[in-house]
Order: structure tokens, then sequence, then C-alpha cells
């Protein structure tokens, strides 16, 4: 049984570091929402470990990360590190934001999610994310 039978999508968006631009995370936040999940957005300058702390206490599918600093490199791997740490290996971590497509190629490889671009339809991200949790996390 997927978890959209039992209960909405639970997807924490997160903004990691310095980067102080948020728009585009309340943007993804506000059409998860509408998309029928619930949304808890973590405000700016979040640490990994924060990020990941307030994942577990959230019990969320999905933790979204929304990079336009650069930094996409050492904080999704951080985050990664930190989420196989606390056994949250049924939780999605994906994002998006300025992040090349050999980078993006990378972090998939060590095991982030679909990252999207800048332009992505909102659409995408959120059947994407569905689709992900009803495929992967054992309800």
């Amino acid at each position: 049984m997927s978890a959209a039978a039992n209960r909405p999508v639970r997807v924490l968006v997160a903004k990691v570091g310095l980067d102080g631009h948020d728009r585009g995370a309340k943007v993804i936040a506000t059409a998860l929402r509408d998309a029928g999940m619930e949304v808890i957005y973590t405000g700016l300058r979040q640490t990994p470990e924060m990020v990941v702390n307030a994942a577990l206490q959230e019990d969320v599918d999905a933790i979204g990360i929304s990079i336009l600093s650069g930094a996409h490199n050492t904080i999704f791997p951080k985050v990664m590190a930190l989420m196989k740490e606390k056994e949250m290996t049924d939780v999605l971590l994906t994002g998006g934001g300025i992040i090349p497509d050999d980078d993006m190629k990378a972090l998939n490889e060590i095991g982030v999610g679909k990252l999207f671009a800048p332009g992505t339809h909102t659409n995408e991200i959120a059947t994407y994310i569905k689709e992900w949790v009803k495929t992967n996390r054992p309800f």
C-alpha cells in the first residue's frame, strides 16, 4: 500500500548553507502543498545536521534541497551521509537549483534522487516525488 493511501506524502524543503535566495524554495513548497503533499519548510541557513534531524522528527518521505550557491557537491553528499548514518534509507533526497548536468549525474551516482534545474515545471517535480514514495516507502 502506498503512503498516499494512508496519509499525504510528507516533504521537507530546505535551504542549506549561506544561500539566502529562497524564492524558488517557497514556490516549490507551495506547489507541492497544492499537489496534496504536506510540506515542512525549514527556512534559510540550515546545516545538513539540522535538515536531517528535522526530517527525522517530522517523519518525512522526502527531503528537497534548493541550492543556488554552488555548494551542491558538498551539501548533498553530507546530507546523504547523515541520512545513511541515521538509517534513513527509505527517504528520498532530491532538490534543485543551479547544478551543472555533470554534477547532477555524479550526485545521482551516490544515491541522490533526480535533481531539477530552474524552469522545471512544478508538476514534474510533484509527480516524481509521489511516484518515488509510492515505489520506495514501505507502508
